[in-house]
């Protein structure tokens, strides 16, 4: 009989349980979730709980019935890396890996990288079975360099599902040329992820004119395409579309990505590349205008797998919102719909008249309901420059935090 044996929370069991039956094998140590005071409570000392003395005192491969040298003992850890140095967790687990090389196998599903020294992150990643690894995250105080010398071991990760890139920032005085070229090595190393259904790019400026040589290397099509926080130009759309990895997506998410510089055109194709399959499309705060939507309105009517969209944070005017609903009306999976108020919301100053906006949707919704009934449907303006706060509307208005009495 095989035993996975779960660790939860500041569980100390583990040192004590004795498993008696010969016909009882543990082959799984499951120390997911587990409390970061887990190796002092294990070692029944919260002073050098971590020593190799105490840990060879009370966790010798004994411990594990069934093991008997010959057949590794599975351990399973998500790696939480965040701090300037390893925690004590950390580096009590990695000690007891290390102590007992051959006789465990160290499996991490979840990796989170964050401000330790790629130095570090070099000795940690040589204990972990990179083929276990499905999700990855990256997460600031992350430079190119860092990425670069961190992609040989993601190339590696055979079986990873999902990447997030959070902030990683460029290096300072480098040329334009020196920087595709680091892109491109490691646009390499991603070329060989070949099960990757997700990916998340926030805040990564470095990206910016470079993303298609990214996304081009990844072959196997994707679900999700998540880019926050920047720019995209002429260049990389027209590349974009072009991409295999694309050509299934699930969800697109530009949100935050500034499109003034992207032709009409060049979203129409893209949303007509993915129309076939897209369920979510988030374009808020893309700083789009009429004629970009006008171009992509025949592909969005063909998204009939729909079912969530925003279009906050964008200047239409009333005129093209009622095209926008108009080419809505087949799309019968919708359940949320987020749209900016119409310009005309605005007076010649910029500032925003509610009482305007609450007559120009009851005249959109009143279009809406002659093509469809909405599920869930709201209607927002830019933030407030005094609260900060978004003036929406649902069902029943509400105005801005600043104009509500104290």
């Amino acid at each position: 009989m095989i035993v996975t044996y779960k660790v939860k929370g500041s569980n100390p069991l583990l040192a004590t349980t004795k498993i008696k039956s010969s016909r009882c094998k543990m082959q799984v140590l499951d120390l997911r979730n587990v409390h970061r005071n887990f190796w002092s409570l294990w070692s029944g000392a919260e002073a050098g709980a971590c020593s190799p003395w105490a840990m060879n005192e009370t966790q010798s491969v004994e411990d594990f019935p069934g093991t008997g040298g010959k057949r590794p003992l599975k351990v399973l850890v998500d790696l939480c890396l965040k701090e300037t140095a390893l925690d004590e967790f950390h580096t009590c687990l990695l000690l007891w890996v290390k102590q007992r090389q051959g006789l465990l196998r160290l499996c991490c599903r979840k990796l989170d990288i964050s401000s330790l020294p790629i130095c570090v992150i070099d000795e940690v990643l040589r204990m972990v079975e990179l083929d276990c690894i499905q999700e990855v995250r990256m997460d600031r105080n992350c430079d190119l360099l860092k990425l670069a010398s961190f992609a040989p071991f993601l190339g590696r990760m055979s079986n990873l599902r999902k990447l997030l890139l959070h902030h990683v920032f460029e290096i300072p005085r480098i040329s334009p040329e020196e920087m595709k070229e680091i892109i491109v090595k490691i646009a390499s190393h991603f070329a060989k992820l070949h099960h990757l259904q997700e990916l998340y790019v926030e805040s990564a400026v470095f990206l910016e004119v470079h993303v298609h040589v990214l996304l081009r290397c990844l072959k196997t099509p994707f679900e999700t395409l998540s880019i926050h926080n920047g720019w995209l130009y002429e260049s990389d759309m027209s590349h974009l579309f072009q991409c295999l990895s694309i050509s299934q997506l699930k969800h697109l998410d530009l949100r935050g990505i500034c499109l003034i510089h992207v032709s009409p055109e060049s979203l129409r194709v893209l949303v007509e590349s993915v129309a076939v399959t897209l369920q979510t499309l988030d374009l808020q705060d893309c700083w789009m205008t009429n004629p970009q939507l006008n171009a992509i309105l025949p592909a969005l009517s063909h998204c009939s797998q729909l079912r969530a969209f925003s279009f906050y944070g964008n200047y239409f005017s009333m005129a093209a919102l009622k095209d926008l609903l108009r080419h809505t009306a087949n799309l019968a999976n919708l359940s949320l719909e987020m749209y900016p108020a119409p310009l005309e919301s605005y007076d010649p100053d910029g500032d925003f008249q509610w009482g305007t906006f609450v007559q120009l949707r009851a005249e959109l919704m009143v279009i809406l309901r002659v093509f469809r009934q909405p599920k869930l449907i709201w209607f927002s303006s830019y933030p407030c420059v005094r609260c900060t706060k978004w003036q929406s509307c649902h069902w029943e208005g509400t105005s801005c935090y600043c104009s509500l009495p104290v």
